[in-house]
Protein backbone atom coordinates (compact mmCIF):
# COMPACT_ATOMS: atom_id res chain seq x y z
CA UNK A 1 0.00 0.00 0.00
CA UNK A 2 2.76 2.17 0.63
CA UNK A 3 4.23 2.35 -2.48
CA UNK A 4 1.01 3.78 -3.77
CA UNK A 5 0.95 6.39 -1.62
CA UNK A 6 3.27 8.87 -4.10
CA UNK A 7 1.55 8.34 -7.26
CA UNK A 8 -1.69 9.18 -4.60
CA UNK A 9 -0.15 12.25 -3.58
CA UNK A 10 0.74 13.34 -7.30
CA UNK A 11 -2.92 12.70 -8.57
CA UNK A 12 -4.03 14.73 -5.70
CA UNK A 13 -1.71 17.82 -6.56
CA UNK A 14 -2.32 17.46 -9.92
CA UNK A 15 -6.79 17.23 -9.15
CA UNK A 16 -5.79 20.58 -6.51
CA UNK A 17 -4.10 22.05 -9.89
CA UNK A 18 -6.88 22.19 -11.31
CA UNK A 19 -9.59 23.40 -9.58
CA UNK A 20 -10.13 27.46 -10.20
CA UNK A 21 -8.38 30.20 -8.63
CA UNK A 22 -9.42 33.40 -10.66
CA UNK A 23 -12.44 33.98 -12.57
CA UNK A 24 -10.55 35.53 -15.80
CA UNK A 25 -7.71 35.66 -16.96
CA UNK A 26 -6.22 38.26 -20.29
CA UNK A 27 -3.15 37.49 -22.13
CA UNK A 28 -1.19 37.66 -24.85
CA UNK A 29 -2.20 41.82 -24.15
CA UNK A 30 0.02 45.19 -24.28
CA UNK A 31 -1.70 46.06 -21.17
CA UNK A 32 -1.51 49.64 -20.58
CA UNK A 33 -1.36 49.78 -16.94
CA UNK A 34 -1.45 53.65 -16.08
CA UNK A 35 0.03 52.84 -12.98
CA UNK A 36 2.24 55.91 -11.14
CA UNK A 37 5.48 54.38 -13.26
CA UNK A 38 2.73 54.28 -16.41
CA UNK A 39 4.23 50.28 -16.65
CA UNK A 40 3.13 48.35 -19.45
CA UNK A 41 2.44 44.01 -18.99
CA UNK A 42 1.19 41.48 -21.49
CA UNK A 43 -0.95 39.74 -18.84
CA UNK A 44 -3.55 40.17 -15.51
CA UNK A 45 -5.84 38.10 -13.73
CA UNK A 46 -9.37 38.54 -12.08
CA UNK A 47 -11.33 37.82 -9.33
CA UNK A 48 -14.31 38.62 -7.90
CA UNK A 49 -14.60 41.73 -10.16
CA UNK A 50 -11.32 43.12 -9.00
CA UNK A 51 -7.74 42.65 -10.36
CA UNK A 52 -5.28 40.38 -7.97
CA UNK A 53 -1.89 40.13 -10.06
CA UNK A 54 -0.76 42.03 -13.71
CA UNK A 55 2.58 40.73 -14.76
CA UNK A 56 4.16 38.35 -17.18
CA UNK A 57 1.36 35.83 -18.64
CA UNK A 58 3.79 32.52 -18.29
CA UNK A 59 4.26 33.44 -14.59
CA UNK A 60 0.39 34.16 -13.66
CA UNK A 61 -0.63 31.07 -15.32
CA UNK A 62 1.74 29.26 -12.78
CA UNK A 63 -0.14 30.79 -9.88
CA UNK A 64 -3.50 31.02 -11.55
CA UNK A 65 -6.50 28.66 -12.79
CA UNK A 66 -8.94 30.91 -14.19
CA UNK A 67 -12.31 29.86 -15.37
CA UNK A 68 -12.21 32.40 -18.43
CA UNK A 69 -8.77 32.72 -20.30
CA UNK A 70 -9.04 36.03 -23.00
CA UNK A 71 -6.31 35.55 -25.30
CA UNK A 72 -6.27 39.34 -26.47
CA UNK A 73 -3.95 38.09 -29.71
CA UNK A 74 -1.42 41.00 -28.78
CA UNK A 75 -3.82 43.47 -28.70
CA UNK A 76 -4.06 47.15 -26.57
CA UNK A 77 -6.12 46.75 -23.44
CA UNK A 78 -6.49 50.16 -21.32
CA UNK A 79 -8.33 50.73 -18.31
CA UNK A 80 -12.33 51.59 -19.13
CA UNK A 81 -12.18 55.51 -19.92
CA UNK A 82 -13.95 57.63 -17.46
CA UNK A 83 -15.80 60.58 -19.00
CA UNK A 84 -15.12 63.47 -16.53
CA UNK A 85 -18.10 65.65 -18.15
CA UNK A 86 -20.86 64.52 -19.47
CA UNK A 87 -24.64 64.21 -19.39
CA UNK A 88 -25.53 60.64 -19.63
CA UNK A 89 -29.28 60.83 -18.62
CA UNK A 90 -29.60 63.91 -20.91
CA UNK A 91 -28.11 61.93 -23.34
CA UNK A 92 -30.21 58.96 -22.92
CA UNK A 93 -33.06 61.35 -23.34
CA UNK A 94 -32.26 62.88 -26.09
CA UNK A 95 -32.56 59.74 -27.99
CA UNK A 96 -36.06 58.92 -27.18
CA UNK A 97 -36.22 62.53 -29.10
CA UNK A 98 -35.85 64.00 -32.47
CA UNK A 99 -32.17 64.34 -33.16
CA UNK A 100 -31.15 67.27 -34.82
CA UNK A 101 -27.29 67.19 -34.79
CA UNK A 102 -26.34 66.56 -38.32
CA UNK A 103 -29.07 69.43 -39.68
CA UNK A 104 -27.53 71.85 -42.09
CA UNK A 105 -29.51 74.17 -42.22
CA UNK A 106 -33.07 75.39 -40.34
CA UNK A 107 -35.31 74.19 -43.19
CA UNK A 108 -33.34 70.98 -42.56
CA UNK A 109 -34.57 71.54 -38.75
CA UNK A 110 -38.08 71.84 -39.47
CA UNK A 111 -38.21 68.88 -42.08
CA UNK A 112 -36.83 66.46 -39.61
CA UNK A 113 -38.96 67.93 -36.61
CA UNK A 114 -41.90 67.42 -39.11
CA UNK A 115 -40.84 63.68 -39.86
CA UNK A 116 -40.57 62.72 -35.85
CA UNK A 117 -44.20 64.69 -35.11
CA UNK A 118 -45.57 62.13 -37.35
CA UNK A 119 -44.06 59.02 -35.81
CA UNK A 120 -45.20 60.84 -32.06
CA UNK A 121 -48.43 61.74 -32.77
CA UNK A 122 -48.84 62.79 -29.08
CA UNK A 123 -47.73 65.35 -26.51
CA UNK A 124 -44.51 68.03 -26.98
CA UNK A 125 -42.52 67.82 -29.45
CA UNK A 126 -38.88 67.94 -28.42
CA UNK A 127 -35.87 67.80 -30.15
CA UNK A 128 -32.08 68.51 -29.94
CA UNK A 129 -28.60 68.94 -31.14
CA UNK A 130 -29.13 72.23 -33.88
CA UNK A 131 -26.40 74.19 -34.37
CA UNK A 132 -26.53 77.62 -36.00
CA UNK A 133 -23.04 78.05 -36.55
CA UNK A 134 -22.97 75.03 -39.20
CA UNK A 135 -25.26 76.62 -40.82
CA UNK A 136 -24.80 78.81 -43.84
CA UNK A 137 -26.51 81.70 -42.54
CA UNK A 138 -25.42 81.42 -39.11
CA UNK A 139 -27.81 83.34 -37.41
CA UNK A 140 -30.41 82.25 -34.84
CA UNK A 141 -34.11 80.98 -36.38
CA UNK A 142 -37.06 82.33 -36.02
CA UNK A 143 -40.65 79.79 -35.32
CA UNK A 144 -42.69 81.02 -37.71
CA UNK A 145 -42.40 77.77 -39.69
CA UNK A 146 -43.07 76.23 -36.25
CA UNK A 147 -45.62 78.59 -35.89
CA UNK A 148 -47.28 77.21 -39.49
CA UNK A 149 -46.77 73.59 -38.91
CA UNK A 150 -47.66 73.31 -35.78
CA UNK A 151 -50.17 76.00 -34.12
CA UNK A 152 -51.46 74.25 -31.37
CA UNK A 153 -49.09 71.74 -30.51
CA UNK A 154 -45.72 73.09 -28.25
CA UNK A 155 -42.46 72.42 -29.89
CA UNK A 156 -39.39 72.93 -27.69
CA UNK A 157 -35.65 71.94 -29.77
CA UNK A 158 -32.88 72.78 -27.69
CA UNK A 159 -29.29 74.18 -29.20
CA UNK A 160 -26.66 71.92 -29.32
CA UNK A 161 -24.99 73.00 -26.00
CA UNK A 162 -28.04 72.80 -24.06
CA UNK A 163 -27.77 77.12 -23.09
CA UNK A 164 -30.76 78.24 -25.83
CA UNK A 165 -33.79 76.74 -26.99
CA UNK A 166 -35.99 77.30 -30.16
CA UNK A 167 -39.96 77.24 -28.94
CA UNK A 168 -43.15 78.07 -31.01
CA UNK A 169 -45.74 80.04 -30.12
CA UNK A 170 -48.01 77.39 -28.67
CA UNK A 171 -44.93 76.61 -26.34
CA UNK A 172 -45.00 80.72 -25.53
CA UNK A 173 -48.48 80.59 -24.86
CA UNK A 174 -48.12 77.78 -22.12
CA UNK A 175 -45.60 79.68 -19.94
CA UNK A 176 -47.43 82.60 -20.95
CA UNK A 177 -44.66 84.69 -21.81
CA UNK A 178 -44.67 87.84 -23.45
CA UNK A 179 -42.74 90.42 -25.46
CA UNK A 180 -40.19 92.40 -23.43
CA UNK A 181 -40.07 90.32 -20.65
CA UNK A 182 -37.32 89.89 -18.88
CA UNK A 183 -35.07 87.65 -16.27
CA UNK A 184 -32.11 87.02 -14.83
CA UNK A 185 -28.84 85.27 -16.24
CA UNK A 186 -31.07 84.90 -19.62
CA UNK A 187 -32.70 86.34 -22.44
CA UNK A 188 -36.11 86.32 -24.18
CA UNK A 189 -35.42 86.89 -27.94
CA UNK A 190 -37.02 89.67 -29.68
CA UNK A 191 -36.65 91.73 -33.40
CA UNK A 192 -39.03 94.50 -33.83
CA UNK A 193 -40.99 93.88 -30.78
CA UNK A 194 -42.21 89.99 -31.40
CA UNK A 195 -41.05 87.07 -30.33
CA UNK A 196 -38.69 84.70 -32.37
CA UNK A 197 -38.73 81.60 -29.99
CA UNK A 198 -35.23 81.47 -28.82
CA UNK A 199 -34.87 81.71 -24.91
CA UNK A 200 -31.03 81.80 -24.31
CA UNK A 201 -29.76 80.17 -20.98
CA UNK A 202 -32.02 81.18 -17.71
CA UNK A 203 -35.10 81.52 -19.88
CA UNK A 204 -35.29 78.42 -21.17
CA UNK A 205 -36.76 76.89 -17.59
CA UNK A 206 -39.80 79.65 -18.46
CA UNK A 207 -40.58 76.81 -21.05
CA UNK A 208 -39.12 73.77 -19.35
CA UNK A 209 -41.14 73.65 -16.26
CA UNK A 210 -44.22 73.54 -18.75
CA UNK A 211 -43.13 70.06 -20.31
CA UNK A 212 -44.64 67.12 -18.08
CA UNK A 213 -41.60 64.90 -16.70
CA UNK A 214 -40.50 62.26 -18.77
CA UNK A 215 -42.67 58.44 -17.51
CA UNK A 216 -40.61 55.98 -15.96
CA UNK A 217 -40.60 53.88 -18.78
CA UNK A 218 -39.03 56.48 -20.92
CA UNK A 219 -36.73 57.45 -17.93
CA UNK A 220 -35.45 53.89 -17.66
CA UNK A 221 -35.31 53.55 -21.74
CA UNK A 222 -32.94 56.94 -21.12
CA UNK A 223 -30.75 55.44 -18.83
CA UNK A 224 -30.03 51.48 -20.38
CA UNK A 225 -30.27 52.74 -23.97
CA UNK A 226 -27.51 55.77 -22.88
CA UNK A 227 -25.30 52.64 -21.38
CA UNK A 228 -25.66 50.59 -24.21
CA UNK A 229 -23.85 53.30 -26.58
CA UNK A 230 -21.65 54.47 -24.07
CA UNK A 231 -20.38 51.03 -23.47
CA UNK A 232 -19.63 50.47 -27.25
CA UNK A 233 -17.67 53.60 -26.93
CA UNK A 234 -15.27 51.78 -23.85
CA UNK A 235 -16.57 53.68 -21.12
CA UNK A 236 -17.08 52.62 -18.54
CA UNK A 237 -17.89 55.31 -15.76
CA UNK A 238 -19.28 58.45 -16.56
CA UNK A 239 -19.92 62.01 -14.67
CA UNK A 240 -23.55 63.30 -15.09
CA UNK A 241 -23.33 66.38 -14.19
CA UNK A 242 -26.10 68.30 -12.90
CA UNK A 243 -29.02 65.54 -12.21
CA UNK A 244 -32.31 66.51 -9.40
CA UNK A 245 -31.65 64.35 -6.06
CA UNK A 246 -34.75 62.21 -7.61
CA UNK A 247 -32.49 60.76 -9.99
CA UNK A 248 -30.59 59.18 -7.20
CA UNK A 249 -32.84 56.04 -6.40
CA UNK A 250 -33.79 55.72 -9.77
CA UNK A 251 -30.42 55.18 -11.05
CA UNK A 252 -29.49 53.10 -7.45
CA UNK A 253 -32.45 50.98 -8.38
CA UNK A 254 -31.76 50.10 -11.63
CA UNK A 255 -28.22 49.50 -10.55
CA UNK A 256 -29.48 46.98 -7.71
CA UNK A 257 -31.48 45.02 -9.94
CA UNK A 258 -27.99 44.59 -12.22
CA UNK A 259 -29.66 46.48 -15.67
CA UNK A 260 -27.07 49.63 -15.10
CA UNK A 261 -23.90 48.52 -15.06
CA UNK A 262 -22.48 51.59 -16.25
CA UNK A 263 -20.38 53.65 -12.72
CA UNK A 264 -22.16 56.96 -12.15
CA UNK A 265 -20.49 59.91 -10.31
CA UNK A 266 -23.24 62.09 -10.11
CA UNK A 267 -23.09 66.03 -9.58
CA UNK A 268 -26.19 67.08 -7.73
CA UNK A 269 -27.68 70.46 -9.69
CA UNK A 270 -27.38 73.73 -8.21
CA UNK A 271 -31.09 73.63 -6.34
CA UNK A 272 -32.17 74.19 -2.79
CA UNK A 273 -33.99 70.66 -2.47
CA UNK A 274 -30.70 69.28 -3.61
CA UNK A 275 -28.61 70.58 -1.16
CA UNK A 276 -30.98 69.79 1.40
CA UNK A 277 -31.10 66.12 0.54
CA UNK A 278 -27.27 65.58 0.41
CA UNK A 279 -26.62 67.78 3.45
CA UNK A 280 -29.12 65.68 5.28
CA UNK A 281 -28.39 62.06 4.62
CA UNK A 282 -24.66 62.67 3.34
CA UNK A 283 -22.34 61.44 0.62
CA UNK A 284 -24.25 58.08 -1.47
CA UNK A 285 -21.72 55.89 -2.16
CA UNK A 286 -21.73 52.18 -3.62
CA UNK A 287 -19.24 50.44 -6.13
CA UNK A 288 -21.78 51.85 -9.31
CA UNK A 289 -22.61 54.92 -7.77
CA UNK A 290 -21.23 58.16 -5.79
CA UNK A 291 -22.96 61.15 -5.00
CA UNK A 292 -21.03 63.73 -3.40
CA UNK A 293 -20.99 66.82 -5.65
CA UNK A 294 -22.82 69.99 -6.97
CA UNK A 295 -22.93 71.43 -10.13
CA UNK A 296 -22.92 75.13 -10.47
CA UNK A 297 -23.35 77.40 -13.53
CA UNK A 298 -21.40 80.41 -13.40
CA UNK A 299 -22.39 81.82 -17.43
CA UNK A 300 -23.76 79.87 -20.94
CA UNK A 301 -22.04 78.89 -23.77
CA UNK A 302 -19.81 80.47 -26.42
CA UNK A 303 -21.98 79.81 -29.10
CA UNK A 304 -24.91 81.48 -27.76
CA UNK A 305 -23.37 84.55 -26.84
CA UNK A 306 -24.14 83.47 -23.35
CA UNK A 307 -20.30 83.23 -22.54
CA UNK A 308 -19.66 85.99 -19.53
CA UNK A 309 -16.39 87.74 -21.11
CA UNK A 310 -14.16 90.68 -19.69
CA UNK A 311 -14.85 92.73 -22.54
CA UNK A 312 -17.49 92.91 -25.52
CA UNK A 313 -18.13 89.68 -28.03
CA UNK A 314 -15.66 90.61 -31.03
CA UNK A 315 -18.58 90.29 -33.09
CA UNK A 316 -21.45 91.94 -31.05
CA UNK A 317 -20.85 95.36 -29.84
CA UNK A 318 -21.54 96.16 -26.31
CA UNK A 319 -22.36 92.52 -25.57
CA UNK A 320 -20.08 91.18 -22.81
CA UNK A 321 -22.46 88.46 -22.03
CA UNK A 322 -23.69 87.24 -18.22
CA UNK A 323 -23.49 85.30 -15.33
CA UNK A 324 -26.44 83.51 -14.58
CA UNK A 325 -26.72 84.64 -10.89
CA UNK A 326 -25.35 87.20 -8.73
CA UNK A 327 -22.09 86.71 -7.16
CA UNK A 328 -23.66 86.40 -4.01
CA UNK A 329 -25.13 83.36 -4.48
CA UNK A 330 -22.41 81.71 -5.94
CA UNK A 331 -20.05 82.59 -3.08
CA UNK A 332 -22.78 81.71 -0.82
CA UNK A 333 -23.40 78.60 -2.49
CA UNK A 334 -19.38 77.76 -2.22
CA UNK A 335 -19.23 78.39 1.44
CA UNK A 336 -21.67 76.09 1.58
CA UNK A 337 -20.99 73.14 -0.02
CA UNK A 338 -17.25 73.71 1.63
CA UNK A 339 -18.68 74.29 5.09
CA UNK A 340 -21.01 70.29 4.66
CA UNK A 341 -17.87 68.37 3.19
CA UNK A 342 -18.79 68.54 -0.36
CA UNK A 343 -17.43 69.26 -3.74
CA UNK A 344 -18.56 71.92 -5.98
CA UNK A 345 -17.95 71.83 -9.56
CA UNK A 346 -18.55 75.27 -11.44
CA UNK A 347 -19.21 75.70 -15.32
CA UNK A 348 -17.64 78.78 -16.27
CA UNK A 349 -16.88 79.18 -19.96
CA UNK A 350 -15.97 83.18 -20.35
CA UNK A 351 -12.99 84.45 -19.05
CA UNK A 352 -15.13 86.82 -16.84
CA UNK A 353 -16.82 83.51 -15.38
CA UNK A 354 -13.69 81.86 -14.51
CA UNK A 355 -12.07 85.06 -13.12
CA UNK A 356 -15.20 85.54 -10.63
CA UNK A 357 -15.54 81.75 -9.76
CA UNK A 358 -11.59 81.09 -9.00
CA UNK A 359 -11.63 84.47 -6.94
CA UNK A 360 -14.87 83.16 -5.06
CA UNK A 361 -12.90 79.50 -5.03
CA UNK A 362 -9.92 80.95 -3.50
CA UNK A 363 -12.10 82.85 -0.50
CA UNK A 364 -13.01 79.57 0.60
CA UNK A 365 -10.25 77.17 -0.01
CA UNK A 366 -7.35 79.19 1.35
CA UNK A 367 -4.80 77.56 -0.56
CA UNK A 368 -3.10 74.62 -1.58
CA UNK A 369 -5.73 72.07 -0.71
CA UNK A 370 -7.32 68.20 -1.63
CA UNK A 371 -11.21 69.66 -1.76
CA UNK A 372 -10.65 68.81 -5.73
CA UNK A 373 -12.90 71.80 -6.27
CA UNK A 374 -13.10 72.07 -10.31
CA UNK A 375 -13.90 74.12 -12.66
CA UNK A 376 -15.77 72.46 -15.68
CA UNK A 377 -14.53 73.62 -19.25
CA UNK A 378 -12.13 76.16 -17.73
CA UNK A 379 -12.81 76.99 -21.86
CA UNK A 380 -11.57 80.98 -21.53
CA UNK A 381 -8.91 81.97 -19.21
CA UNK A 382 -7.40 85.29 -19.03
CA UNK A 383 -3.39 84.88 -18.97
CA UNK A 384 -2.93 86.18 -15.57
CA UNK A 385 -6.02 84.08 -13.73
CA UNK A 386 -4.51 80.64 -14.68
CA UNK A 387 -2.30 80.68 -12.26
CA UNK A 388 -4.78 80.60 -9.48
CA UNK A 389 -5.93 77.03 -10.55
CA UNK A 390 -2.54 75.71 -8.82
CA UNK A 391 -2.66 78.32 -6.28
CA UNK A 392 -5.84 76.79 -4.64
CA UNK A 393 -5.64 73.23 -5.90
CA UNK A 394 -8.37 73.66 -8.79
CA UNK A 395 -9.01 70.92 -10.80
CA UNK A 396 -10.00 72.37 -14.32
CA UNK A 397 -12.24 69.76 -16.18
CA UNK A 398 -11.58 70.28 -19.73
CA UNK A 399 -13.78 68.80 -23.07
CA UNK A 400 -10.40 68.98 -26.06
CA UNK A 401 -13.32 68.51 -28.58
CA UNK A 402 -15.07 72.11 -27.58
CA UNK A 403 -11.47 73.08 -28.94
CA UNK A 404 -11.73 71.39 -32.48
CA UNK A 405 -15.50 72.19 -32.61
CA UNK A 406 -15.45 76.07 -31.76
CA UNK A 407 -12.26 76.82 -33.93
CA UNK A 408 -14.04 77.66 -36.64
CA UNK A 409 -15.69 80.31 -35.30
CA UNK A 410 -14.56 81.08 -31.87
CA UNK A 411 -11.95 83.82 -33.15
CA UNK A 412 -15.14 85.44 -34.74
CA UNK A 413 -16.67 85.88 -30.71
CA UNK A 414 -13.15 86.74 -28.82
CA UNK A 415 -11.41 88.48 -31.74
CA UNK A 416 -7.86 86.56 -32.58
CA UNK A 417 -5.78 87.91 -29.23
CA UNK A 418 -8.52 86.48 -26.78
CA UNK A 419 -8.75 82.86 -28.34
CA UNK A 420 -4.89 82.50 -28.17
CA UNK A 421 -5.02 82.09 -24.70
CA UNK A 422 -8.57 79.94 -24.98
CA UNK A 423 -8.87 76.04 -25.02
CA UNK A 424 -5.36 76.16 -23.51
CA UNK A 425 -5.55 72.80 -21.82
CA UNK A 426 -1.14 72.35 -21.61
CA UNK A 427 -0.95 75.89 -19.43
CA UNK A 428 -3.42 74.48 -17.33
CA UNK A 429 -2.47 71.10 -16.59
CA UNK A 430 0.47 72.73 -15.72
CA UNK A 431 -1.03 74.16 -12.78
CA UNK A 432 -1.56 71.32 -10.51
CA UNK A 433 0.15 68.35 -13.22
CA UNK A 434 -2.84 66.30 -13.59
CA UNK A 435 -6.31 67.34 -15.65
CA UNK A 436 -9.68 65.16 -16.06
CA UNK A 437 -10.78 64.82 -19.69
CA UNK A 438 -14.39 64.84 -20.96
CA UNK A 439 -16.62 65.04 -23.87
CA UNK A 440 -19.86 66.81 -22.60
CA UNK A 441 -21.72 64.60 -24.80
CA UNK A 442 -24.17 65.13 -25.82
CA UNK A 443 -23.02 68.70 -26.43
CA UNK A 444 -20.58 66.09 -28.44
CA UNK A 445 -19.75 62.79 -29.37
CA UNK A 446 -19.25 60.19 -26.61
CA UNK A 447 -16.68 58.80 -28.17
CA UNK A 448 -13.73 59.36 -26.34
CA UNK A 449 -10.82 58.54 -29.40
CA UNK A 450 -12.09 61.69 -30.27
CA UNK A 451 -11.48 63.29 -26.77
CA UNK A 452 -8.01 61.85 -27.55
CA UNK A 453 -7.33 62.75 -31.08
CA UNK A 454 -8.24 66.49 -29.99
CA UNK A 455 -5.95 66.42 -27.10
CA UNK A 456 -3.12 65.62 -28.58
CA UNK A 457 -3.28 66.68 -32.80
CA UNK A 458 -5.98 69.44 -32.32
CA UNK A 459 -7.72 68.45 -35.22
CA UNK A 460 -11.27 68.27 -36.41
CA UNK A 461 -12.06 64.55 -37.61
CA UNK A 462 -11.28 65.81 -41.43
CA UNK A 463 -7.88 66.13 -40.71
CA UNK A 464 -8.56 70.42 -39.83
CA UNK A 465 -6.12 72.50 -39.72
CA UNK A 466 -3.33 70.86 -41.32
CA UNK A 467 -1.15 71.89 -38.50
CA UNK A 468 -3.26 71.57 -35.83
CA UNK A 469 -4.96 74.38 -33.68
CA UNK A 470 -2.93 76.26 -31.47
CA UNK A 471 -0.44 73.37 -31.08
CA UNK A 472 1.16 75.03 -27.99
CA UNK A 473 -1.30 73.85 -26.26
CA UNK A 474 -1.59 70.29 -27.38
CA UNK A 475 -1.09 67.45 -24.82
CA UNK A 476 0.63 64.38 -25.32
CA UNK A 477 -0.73 60.91 -25.63
CA UNK A 478 0.32 59.90 -21.76
CA UNK A 479 -1.09 63.01 -20.43
CA UNK A 480 -4.44 62.26 -22.65
CA UNK A 481 -4.61 58.63 -21.58
CA UNK A 482 -4.02 59.69 -18.04
CA UNK A 483 -6.83 62.02 -18.23
CA UNK A 484 -9.26 59.47 -19.65
CA UNK A 485 -8.75 57.02 -17.34
CA UNK A 486 -6.50 58.03 -13.27
CA UNK A 487 -7.14 61.66 -13.72
CA UNK A 488 -10.20 61.59 -14.33
CA UNK A 489 -10.72 58.60 -11.46
CA UNK A 490 -8.96 61.29 -9.35
CA UNK A 491 -11.26 64.54 -9.90
CA UNK A 492 -14.05 61.81 -8.86
CA UNK A 493 -11.93 60.67 -5.43
CA UNK A 494 -11.85 57.39 -6.84
CA UNK A 495 -8.33 56.95 -7.91
CA UNK A 496 -7.65 54.63 -5.20
CA UNK A 497 -10.48 52.07 -6.67
CA UNK A 498 -10.32 52.94 -10.46
CA UNK A 499 -8.84 54.39 -13.47
CA UNK A 500 -5.61 51.75 -14.08
CA UNK A 501 -5.32 48.16 -14.11
CA UNK A 502 -3.70 47.24 -10.53
CA UNK A 503 -4.11 44.47 -7.99
CA UNK A 504 -7.12 45.99 -5.93
CA UNK A 505 -8.59 47.94 -8.25
CA UNK A 506 -11.91 47.46 -10.32
CA UNK A 507 -11.44 45.21 -13.62
CA UNK A 508 -13.07 47.30 -15.72
CA UNK A 509 -11.09 47.40 -19.21
CA UNK A 510 -10.94 47.91 -22.58
CA UNK A 511 -9.46 45.78 -25.82
CA UNK A 512 -9.07 48.11 -28.60
CA UNK A 513 -8.26 46.98 -32.53
CA UNK A 514 -4.87 49.73 -32.39
CA UNK A 515 -2.84 51.09 -30.09
CA UNK A 516 -3.64 54.74 -29.54
CA UNK A 517 -0.18 55.33 -27.73
CA UNK A 518 1.56 54.33 -31.67
CA UNK A 519 -0.20 54.49 -33.93
CA UNK A 520 -0.27 57.48 -36.63
CA UNK A 521 -2.39 60.37 -35.18
CA UNK A 522 -4.72 60.45 -38.51
CA UNK A 523 -5.99 56.83 -37.71
CA UNK A 524 -7.04 57.72 -33.92
CA UNK A 525 -10.51 58.74 -34.79
CA UNK A 526 -10.93 55.52 -36.37
CA UNK A 527 -9.44 52.96 -33.38
CA UNK A 528 -12.25 50.64 -32.49
CA UNK A 529 -13.27 48.86 -29.32
CA UNK A 530 -13.17 45.70 -29.79
CA UNK A 531 -14.81 44.65 -26.29
CA UNK A 532 -15.60 46.44 -22.78
CA UNK A 533 -15.47 44.89 -19.13
CA UNK A 534 -16.58 46.25 -15.97
CA UNK A 535 -16.07 44.05 -13.12
CA UNK A 536 -14.65 42.37 -14.95
CA UNK A 537 -17.65 41.09 -16.79
CA UNK A 538 -18.00 41.55 -20.74
CA UNK A 539 -20.74 44.22 -21.01
CA UNK A 540 -20.03 44.98 -25.24
CA UNK A 541 -18.08 42.93 -27.89
CA UNK A 542 -18.02 44.52 -31.32
CA UNK A 543 -19.61 42.32 -34.08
Amino acid sequence: MKKFLPLLVVLFCACKQKEYNADLLVKDAQVYTVDSLFTTADAFVVSAGKIIAVGKADTLEEKYNAKQVIDAGGKPVYPGFIDAHAHFYEYGLGLQEADLTATKSWQEVVDSVKSFAARNPDGWIVGRGWDQNKWKVKEFPNKAKLDSLFPARPVILSRIDGHAVMVNQAALNLAGVKPGQTIIGGKIETINGKLTGVMIDNAQGIITRKIPPPTDAITQAALLDAQKNCFAAGLTTIDDCGLPYTMVNTIAELQHKGALKMRLYVMLADQPDNYDYLFKRGAYKTPTLNVRAFKVYADGALGSRGACLLKPYADQKGWSGFLLSQQKHFQEVAEKIAAHGFQMCTHAIGDSANRVMLKIYASVLKGKNDKRWRIEHSQIVAPEDVKLFGEYSIVPSVQPTHATSDMYWAGTRLGKARLKTAYAYKDLLAQNGWMPLGTDFPVEDINPMYTFYAAVVRKDRKGYPEDGFQMENAISRKQALQGLTIWAAKANFEEKEKGSIEPGKYADFVILDNDIMKVDGKVLPNVKVLKTFVNGEQVYEKK
